[in-house]
């Protein structure tokens, strides 16, 4: 009988460790509400790009980019990331053209100066399917070719 006991609390104990995960995840949720939600453009020659930038309580940036270049199809997908002082640090999942089926996810930098959010060009690498940035390889916010600059949202 004893065993039985012990059998039906080890059992138990998943479902209510589930239950009391999801119960932390409903309250983080409700507690990290929109601080801010900003817009930017740019343009660069034949290129231009506009951002949807929404700040969470809990720091968390999220959001939406679409860029247009002139000469190919364009890349429309979300952000995800964080300020890391002035250095916002996302990573964009978006598809090209009108491809739905593929998405890609690259990282991307943006300095914040002077009210605009500058991108950076960086050596990205692959491990396991997920991009980074290559370690101990800096940044380069000079060579961008994206600064956005804050515009009203429609």
């Amino acid at each position: 009988m004893k065993n039985k006991i012990i059998y039906l609390v080890f059992a138990a104990f998943p479902f209510v460790y589930a239950c009391n995960s999801s119960d932390k995840k409903a309250e983080t949720a409700k507690v990290d509400s929109l601080i801010s939600e900003t817009c930017y453009a740019s343009s660069f020659e034949k290129d231009s790009a506009a951002m949807i930038l929404k700040t969470m309580a809990s720091g968390k940036v999220t959001g939406s980019m679409l860029i247009k270049y002139g000469d190919k199809p364009q890349n429309n997908g979300k952000i995800d990331g964080k300020f890391h002082g002035d250095t916002l640090l996302v990573d964009y999942r978006f598809n090209t053209g009108t491809d739905s089926t593929k998405a890609f996810t690259n990282p991307l930098a943006f300095l914040k100066k002077d009210g605009k959010l500058i991108m950076g060009v960086a050596q990205i690498e692959t491990t396991l399917g997920k991009s980074y940035f290559v370690k101990g390889k800096p940044i380069n916010y000079e060579a961008g070719k994206f600064t956005f600059v804050e515009v009203p949202c429609k």
